[in-house]
């Protein structure tokens, strides 16, 4: 989830909570029966953002452990690509080494 998104359902629920509240404290009902419907919100709107929170972190975790595995595949072929390339330098250097040895020996014979 974006920060904006984030941030506009933050919103949003805060706006709903508020509402809710000047809506009951403006009805026409016994104080005992407001205060249970004031709390019975809260706890209502304690209980989605809790969910909310929740299903923020699950998406988070789960995007950070695909970028994970994302990043650990690109250096293994990172790695799988310069060990090749390791290979063929040492072989082409094996082979300047041989080609020396010839050349050098070539040269003390004569």
């Amino acid at each position: 989830m974006s920060n904006t998104s984030e941030n506009a359902l933050f919103a949003l629920l805060t706006g709903v909570a508020i509402g809710a509240g000047i809506g009951i404290l403006y009805a026409p009902d016994k104080g005992k029966k407001t205060r249970k419907r004031i709390k019975q919100k809260t706890e209502d709107t304690k209980h989605i953002i809790s969910d909310r929170i929740s299903h923020a972190k699950e998406e988070l975790t789960k995007a950070v452990n695909e970028k994970k595995e994302e990043f650990e595949h690109k250096l293994d072929d990172t790695i799988s690509t310069m060990s090749g390339k390791a290979e063929d330098i040492i072989d082409s250097l094996e082979n300047k080494l041989e080609e020396l040895k010839t050349k050098n020996a070539h040269l003390q014979k004569n």
